[in-house]
Order: structure tokens, then sequence, then C-alpha cells
């Protein structure tokens, strides 16, 4: 027997002590466990690292045709009810963030409504398994977010099949890269406005009147907002504008009891780097100038969107945290 494993041993008979000595005092009581921090591990080498094998996907790209495909959490998240009872919305929910986010809220006590584009069915109905499998609601409701006639059903839809709603994440994204401004078409320039920026807007208006006091909006924005790189030239001007609208309604909504937050992701191996996120060239080395020597995986950030929607993170408002191996300044 190791060292580690004894002292488990250790730890579980003083738990299981523990666990009878509240039971004799309280019939109520259950025991719980008490063990349930995963192992101190070395993020250099936790997950891969660059070279990676060039990939194509068409836009906007599914994680299970990714190699390696990314991780969202669903073998390492545990939750501990920090979000019981709550009610979500997430676009993009289908990968990346967005599905780190899901899984997390779910396991967390949330039901959930994620959005995702008709093409990612196949990324989108993993997650909602997984979200059932939690013994919780998952609503699955696509459509394409650049219709404001849509974001208003996509609202309305997720309140009356959640039965209300208080937090809202506003994830999904468009990002490809260009390797000149001139290379950007105005339908280009256009689609990525409207999913990035315009999106969000009517998705908040449309959920302002039914979030009450203590819900949470997020916002993913990005390391591109204040570093921005100069293939992303329109997707870097939407992470900008996002940074600016959580911090500016925060205080339009502070006062109604309603948070709102951001998180700042670096490079995270998701379906946006293969689906023209990136340049081959890019992609075979992507993270490796991080000081961790490697990309983030999407399930490194789930705890980020939990703690900002839970209710004690109370004070935090109009803040951007991020996540970028070491890189990046928010």
């Amino acid at each position: 027997m190791n060292d580690d494993t004894s002292m488990s041993r250790r730890k579980a008979v003083g738990s299981a002590g523990l666990g009878l000595a509240v039971a004799a005092a309280s019939t109520s009581a259950q025991a719980q466990p008490r063990d349930t921090a995963q192992p101190m591990t070395d993020p250099t080498t936790r997950y891969p690292k660059p070279p990676f094998q060039k990939q194509s996907q068409p836009w906007p790209g599914l994680a299970s045709h990714m190699e390696p495909r990314p991780d969202h959490g669903e073998t390492s998240y545990r939750g501990s009810g920090r979000l019981a009872g709550r009610k979500a919305l997430i676009t993009g929910g289908d990968s990346g963030m967005g599905r780190a986010a899901a899984i997390a809220y779910a396991r967390e006590g949330a039901d959930v409504a994620i959005n995702y584009l008709p093409s990612e069915e196949a990324d989108a109905g993993e997650v909602i398994a997984l979200i059932k499998a939690e013994g919780r609601l998952g609503i699955a409701l696509p459509g394409d977010l650049r219709d404001e006639g849509f974001c208003n059903r996509l609202v309305a839809d997720a309140v009356r099949g959640l039965g209300g709603l208080d937090i809202l994440v506003s994830n999904a994204a468009r990002q490809q890269t260009r390797a000149s401004i001139l290379d950007v078409t105005t339908e280009d320039f256009d689609a990525t406005m409207k999913t990035n920026i315009y999106a969000p807007f009517w998705l908040i208006k449309a959920a302002l009147p039914h979030l009450p006091p203590g819900a949470a909006i997020i916002g993913t924005t990005s390391e591109q907002a204040y570093d921005p790189s100069a293939e992303l030239y329109d997707y870097a001007q939407t992470k900008a504008a996002t940074t600016s609208f959580v911090k500016s309604l925060a205080k339009q909504l502070g006062p109604k009891g309603i948070r709102v937050n951001g998180v700042a992701p670096g490079p995270i191996w998701t379906p946006l780097q293969v689906s023209g996120g990136a340049t081959m060239e890019k992609l075979e080395k992507f993270g490796s100038t991080t000081p961790m020597g490697r990309p983030g995986q999407p399930a490194e950030l789930a705890s980020i969107y939990v703690q900002l929607a839970a209710s004690d993170a109370s004070y935090a408002t109009g803040q951007v945290y991020g996540a970028a191996g070491g890189s990046g300044q928010p």
C-alpha cells in the first residue's frame, strides 16, 4: 500500500466516524463524502501540447470530429449543488465553453437549455444526454442567432420550457481568420457582428423582463479584446465590445440585483479553431506561446462560469475573469 492509498483510507475512516456522530445527533442528517477534491496535477502536462495534426472542418465545426477531442468535463466535473433549482440558457452550448458550462450547471443542480446551429445537432445531442443523466431538465433549442426574431423566440421557448430563467450565458461566437482586412468581405463582417454583438443585445433585451433579482448574465469575451491578433480584425472588435457591455450593463442592472460578468479565455481547444478560426500553421502550434506551452481545454473554465452564476459570488459584477494559461491581461 502506498502513502497516498493509506492516507485516503485514513481520511475515509475519519469521515465515516464523523458521519456516524452526526447521524446519532440528528436523525435527519445525511452522511456526505468528504474527499471530493480532485488530485493535484501539474497543469503544464495535464492536457495535450502542440504540435497538433492539421485538420479542417466546415464552419461551425464539431467537437466530436476534432483530434484530440476537447475535454468539456464530461467525466471529470463534480458538482456540489451550488446551482440547485436554477434555470439557465446557454448559447453555443453544444461545444467549447458553452458545453463545459452546460455540463457543470447540470451537475450543480440547474436545469439547462442550450442553443446551437442545426448543423451542430450531433454535438448538442451529447450535451442534452449528459444534462438528463444528472436528473436535470435539458432543452435543445437549435437556430441561428443572427436573426432577431429567432433570438426573441429562443428566450421565450427557454422560459416556457424551464419554467423561468435566472442565468443567461451569451457564449456563441463566430471567428474566421483573414490575413488582411482586404480579405474580409462585407458578408463576413456582417455575420461576425450579428453573431457576436447583435445576438447578445437581442437576447439580453428579451431575457431581462424574466430575470429576477439574484439572476446572472455572463458573456464570453476573449484575450483578443486586450491583445488582438492581426488576422482576427473583426472578431477581436466584437470581443472588445463584449467586455464593454459587461461593464456598462453591470452598472445599469446592479440596482436591480442582476449581476453581469464576463469570462475571457486565451487559446482554448474548440471547434472555432478547426473551422476557419486559425490557419493550419497556427493550429499546429496552437497554445505553444503561452507560459504553460499548451492550449486550454473548455473543462478548465467550467468552474469560472459556475462561480459567476452562483449566489455566493453576489458582490462580483462588472468583472472579467481571465483564463489564458499565463497570457492575456484581464
